[in-house]
């Protein structure tokens, strides 16, 4: 295990007198040396702490982190390492008016996906009365024709969710991408607030911040909502791929924290159109599967023939209605960055209502005019493959040499429907620890959804930071960390 020891130098005195301030969002700062209201406490901590306890306190969140093994693993080349997840100790911090909003906007989107996912596999209205051209499904990677007319349990598609939101030069939020189908980083989130609490306790008291800490139980709860059968324990497992998954960490962290078994595909049996998992005592029958596995991998007689990570028949007794899968057979659909475009469309449509939260605008390169733009403007342009995650596969057009951009413009040409485009935007920046100063370095922010009987977000979310200096890539794959995000009960 390869182990990431960040920020050993110690601070300056003066570590804000040379903050560069570069046209960005400043999400701490209203103008040089004045703090946002919200962060005024944490401003005068920072500036009071001594290089020595800073230091310290850097390496207890290091050594928190590493003794409880919070790791993800970067795949370079065939093999994967495993590294200590990068953490920055300088908390992004959310006022209440701001949350309400965020949360407002999540819980819109939510509901329309899951009605535009219902409506695909259903009646397809959406494409019947043309605001989604037919072929955009039908071309969809992530689209089961198996799956038409098929009913999940309470119309719910999309259980977890986590979509990632930036904000520009303005301070708006915009909706990066939703992602639909197996959503990671919640574990960061919590490990994150755990070691803030015991590294800035006095700091944390300060601050009325609302608790991340039952999120678990509410994802179990969750779970348990969309049992197939009246059961007053239903079994619930979590279905892994094992442990060579960059996220293992995370199902791991959450079957212990949810008190649920995890698996891998080969510890469940199907009989009878019913699924069981092998126990000491015996087959124990699942009701509820959170599966951390993508669809093609599920059950090879039916996707995949060559998985060995899913279970045959499982797909079988899921039709049976004899278990339920979280996220849904599908849902994948709904996160094709493709069909990301038209989701302010697939708002109006099924809420009548406009978009709280806006998209980045978007240009695919399956529409001909539009890809006539991309083809033009490539420089300036971030490049996206569909259906890639973790930064893998992308273009930053103004990071990238004539050579590259050209490279980029074959691949469009030779697979348009697999490729969209966006302008940079500049991303906020919060500070961050830099060797002996504090300097601005870009985030993001993923908040997680619930939906069961009901839908919870969980307050804040993974603020994700890009920690080299000048990137916009804050994937940890790409050399991201993270930062534990506060949201206050109160604007102050």
């Amino acid at each position: 295990m390869a182990f990431l020891l960040l920020y050993l130098f110690p601070l300056m005195p003066d570590a804000f007198q040379n903050y560069s301030f570069d046209g960005f969002y400043e999400e701490m700062f209203e103008a040089p040396n004045k703090p946002r209201p919200h962060y005024r406490k944490l401003h005068r901590r920072l500036t009071e702490l001594a290089p020595e306890e800073f230091t310290e306190k850097n390496r207890m969140a290091d050594a928190a982190f590493l003794a409880q093994g919070i790791t993800f693993t970067l795949y370079s080349g065939e093999e994967g390492t495993e590294r200590i997840f990068p953490f920055d100790l300088v908390p992004r911090i959310l006022p209440a008016s701001e949350w309400e909003k965020i949360e407002a906007g999540l819980k819109q989107r939510i509901t329309a996906l899951n009605l535009f996912l219902h409506d695909i596999y259903h009646e397809q209205n959406i494409l019947k009365d043309k605001v989604i051209p037919h072929e955009m499904i039908a071309s969809c990677k992530h689209f089961r024709r198996e799956f038409m007319n098929f009913s999940v349990p309470r119309n719910i598609y999309a259980h977890v969710c986590g979509t990632d939101l930036i904000r520009d030069q303005d301070g708006s939020y915009l909706v990066l991408e939703d992602n639909l189908r197996t959503p990671s980083g919640v574990s960061y989130l919590l490990e994150s607030r755990k070691a803030m609490k015991q590294i800035f306790p006095n700091l944390f008291a300060d601050h009325a911040v609302r608790p991340v800490e039952p999120y678990c139980q509410e994802l179990l709860t969750m779970l348990k909502s969309i049992t197939p059968h009246e059961r007053e324990n239903p079994m619930v497992v979590l279905l892994t791929p094992g442990i060579h998954n960059s996220a293992y960490f995370e199902h791991s962290f959450l079957a212990r924290e949810m008190g649920i078994e995890i698996v891998q595909g080969k510890d469940l049996i199907v009989q009878n159109s019913k699924v069981y998992t092998r126990t000491t005592h015996g087959l124990k029958q699942v009701d509820v599967i959170y599966r951390r596995l993508d669809d093609d991998f599920l059950d090879p007689s039916v996707f995949r023939k060559d998985s060995i990570l899913g279970t045959p028949g499982l797909v079988a007794a899921y039709r049976a209605g004899n278990v339920s899968l979280a996220n849904a057979i599908g849902t994948g659909v709904a996160d094709d960055k493709a069909i990301y475009a038209f989701v302010p469309a697939i708002i109006r449509y099924y809420l009548q209502q406009d978009a709280i939260l806006s998209n980045v605008p978007t240009y695919l390169a399956s529409n001909p005019k539009e890809l006539s733009h991309i083809l033009e403007n490539i420089e300036t342009m971030v490049v996206k493959p569909v259906n890639e995650s973790g930064g893998y596969g992308m273009l930053v057009g103004p990071q990238a040499t004539r050579e590259e951009c050209q490279a980029f413009r074959e691949k469009i040409k030779a697979s348009p429907r697999n490729y969209i485009a966006q302008p940079v935007i500049p991303f906020s920046r919060l500070c961050s620890t830099a060797g002996q100063a504090f300097e601005g370095r870009h985030i993001d922010l993923r908040p997680y959804i619930l939906y069961g009987e009901k839908i919870s977000i969980i307050p804040g979310g993974l603020t994700r930071v890009a920690l080299r200096k000048g990137s916009l890539v804050v994937n940890s794959s790409q050399g991201g960390g993270s930062k534990d995000t506060w949201v206050l009960y109160g604007d102050e």
